[in-house]
């Protein structure tokens, strides 16, 4: 590993520093104080991952198969808990790379790439748009940015920083502009432009009587109109120091427009990186992207080894 990597997978380490202490070092605890693998060890490794906001359906999961792995393979001692949940927490884990594969690659049939980022506000989602956008711009890509948030003053404001941040242009309209006629225009713009990647950053909430999901699915609409293929991803932005609030959120969202991936932001060594288990699995949606800091380059495509490795202080190679 070289050292850029292995900066970023220090980086993570950092941030599920608080996740370590809430499941892995109680689940050591757990082992050390017993020799055997019993009924009552697997009721408290089930209690340790439920209170390190695994949440209720996946730590299910992992126990039962935890106790189908155990009969059948007739292991014993309780320090196979270790290695068994590791590979249990991988396997309910969804990250859509193949290895090898740049997730910053685009096909050139797909110009310009429309992504559409959603969330809730105060989750990060301007900061991640910037950070997405110094990361496209970063691996050669043209990209822009569409401020389809048009009903909050500030929005405008901190895309504006973020983009100058990138390098990249954004398109914006006056506050209280039709946020679909804003992506239209952007769209428009892309082409024109010959753009690669098109960002478009959405409200998380709406200061009319509007529904925010009626404002999102309009937006959705305009676009497939210009091509059905469109936008070709709509990513989720959830903060993970919200807990078990970031599951509901997901579930509201990927009713209203479908979520096509997830982003995991705050990841800094005070959250409850628990959840991004239980996202992933209960939504059955790929992570795409976590973000360990608030450096414009703190945002790193999901790896799901990666993650395991740092939660469980297991050195990369």
């Amino acid at each position: 590993m070289g050292f850029f990597d292995k900066f970023k997978f220090n980086k993570l380490k950092e941030g599920l520093t608080k996740t370590r202490e809430n499941i892995i070092a109680k689940v050591k605890t757990l082992i050390t104080s017993k020799s055997k693998i019993d009924d009552e060890l697997l009721e408290n490794l089930e209690e340790i991952l439920i209170l390190g906001d695994v949440g209720y359906l996946t730590t299910t999961k992992i126990i039962e198969n935890i106790k189908i792995r155990v009969k059948k393979d007739k292991y014993e001692n309780s320090a196979d808990i270790d290695h068994l949940l590791r590979e249990e927490i991988e396997k309910l884990l969804l990250d859509d790379k193949s290895e090898g594969e740049n997730v910053f690659d685009i096909k050139s049939s797909k110009k310009p790439y429309v992504i559409m980022v959603v969330g809730v506000n105060g989750v990060g989602k301007t900061t991640t748009i910037g950070k997405l956008a110094f990361n496209y711009k970063s691996s050669g890509k043209k990209v822009l940015i569409a401020a389809a948030d048009t009903f909050r003053a500030a929005a405008n404001e901190q895309l504006e920083i973020w983009a100058e941040r990138a390098g990249v242009e954004i398109i914006q309209q006056i506050q209280g502009a039709d946020p679909a006629a804003v992506a239209f225009d952007a769209y428009q713009a892309a082409k024109a432009r010959n753009v690669d990647v098109l960002l478009i950053d959405t409200a998380g909430r709406l200061h009319t009587k509007i529904n925010l999901m009626e404002e999102l699915k309009k937006i959705k609409r305009v676009l497939q109109k210009q091509s059905p293929d469109i936008p070709h991803e709509i990513l989720l932005v959830l903060d993970a120091s919200t807990g078990q609030n970031a599951i509901q959120q997901a579930k509201q969202f990927s009713s209203a427009v479908g979520i096509t991936g997830l982003i995991v932001t705050k990841l800094d060594g005070t959250a409850k990186g628990g959840i991004v288990i239980a996202i992933s699995n209960e939504l059955n949606v790929p992570v795409k992207f976590i973000g360990v800091g608030e450096q414009i380059d703190d945002l790193q495509p999901f790896d799901k080894k990666a993650f395991v490795n740092a939660l469980f202080e297991k050195n990369e190679t």
